[in-house]
């Protein structure tokens, strides 16, 4: 992997500065900067579980109100849901929404509304909220821990998704035993294909029995409005170490005009990096536009491997990108 916090060996070429460290991002002249291990920590933000008595009504909770009897229910929710699930979420005009599940999902462009709960700062821990300014929607997207945001880049770097939100979204249900439970899925993506994607966050061990119950319904959910739902685990760590160094360069100032058009040209068969890049002209000016090209899929390499200068580097197939 190119380490931008070290010096090159002697004799190679030096490369230059990534514009955005791996601890942070920033979109124009915004800027989010967090300290902290890149893939420290881990998700941040506990789900709540609250009661309320059967029969009572109202939102002074925070709990939804009753809907009508003959509302249109959810189906194929797992066994000890009760018949109504309720979606909250914040319109572009900042207020507040709820209606069902269904409703939502079809005529809602949730990836357009704001986080429906935001993150807490909590005191000692080395990882804090922050922002991360997407190359798909070119807007920020909020993240909660190093486990997170190493996710929204995934998703930022997925040709098959066009827009990322963060928490769009939060599902209400009453479980049989009349407990109201709720849950706002960390992520939500839009597919190229129109559908939609939740998506939640874990670490490395085995999930907790309380996200894995609110996955269940988030699953079925999703499903029964034709969309996915997924808990996204961590990358392999070489992979997304690739990935951070080449977000740095994700932003279309890179793209490079004819240079770009010049290295798909110069790199039409496999050959290493740091050749290709010598033959473009001076590597200062070159690298950062292979860089976005990697990033954008319009040039390939091994991204499992360790991303060095004597990697082999491949114009990619027409068309591969979807963006």
């Amino acid at each position: 992997m190119i380490d931008e916090h070290h010096p090159p060996a002697a004799g190679s070429t030096a490369l230059p500065a990534s514009p955005w460290q791996s601890a942070g991002a920033q979109g124009g002249a915004q800027a989010a900067q967090v300290s902290g291990p890149a893939d420290g920590g881990c998700d941040q933000s506990p789900l709540m579980a609250v009661r309320k008595p059967a029969g009572a009504s109202g939102d002074s909770a925070g709990l939804p109100g009753e809907l009508p009897e003959d509302a249109e229910t959810t189906a194929d929710l797992p066994v000890g849901i009760g018949d109504r699930l309720e979606a909250r979420f914040v319109d572009q005009a900042g207020t507040e929404q709820r209606t069902l599940w269904p409703d939502a999902a079809r005529g809602v462009c949730l990836e357009e509304c704001g986080p429906v709960r935001r993150f807490p700062v909590r005191h000692g821990k080395r990882m804090a909220p922050g922002w991360w300014w997407s190359a798909t929607n070119g807007r920020l997207v909020h993240y909660a821990s190093g486990v997170m945001r190493t996710q929204v880049m995934l998703l930022d770097w997925d040709p098959s998704i066009v827009a990322i939100a963060c928490r769009p979204v939060e599902l209400t249900w009453r479980e049989r035993d009349g407990t109201w439970v709720r849950h706002a899925p960390h992520l939500m993506a839009r597919l190229a294909d129109g559908r939609g994607l939740l998506a939640d966050c874990a670490g490395h061990g085995d999930i907790s029995p309380r996200l894995a119950c609110r996955a269940a319904v988030t699953e079925a959910a999703a499903a029964a409005v034709g969309w996915r739902y997924q808990v996204l685990r961590p990358p392999d760590p070489v992979l997304a170490a690739n990935l951070r160094w080449l977000a740095g360069y994700r932003h279309p100032r890179y793209r490079g005009g004819e240079l770009a058009v010049r290295a798909a040209e110069v790199f039409r068969r496999p050959r290493p990096l740091i050749e290709g890049v010598r033959e473009l002209g001076d590597p200062v000016q070159v690298f950062p536009v292979v860089f976005h090209a990697l990033w954008r899929g319009d040039l390939s390499a091994r991204l499992e491997k360790p991303l060095h200068e004597r990697v082999n580097v491949t114009a990619a197939p027409q068309g591969r990108r979807q963006r």
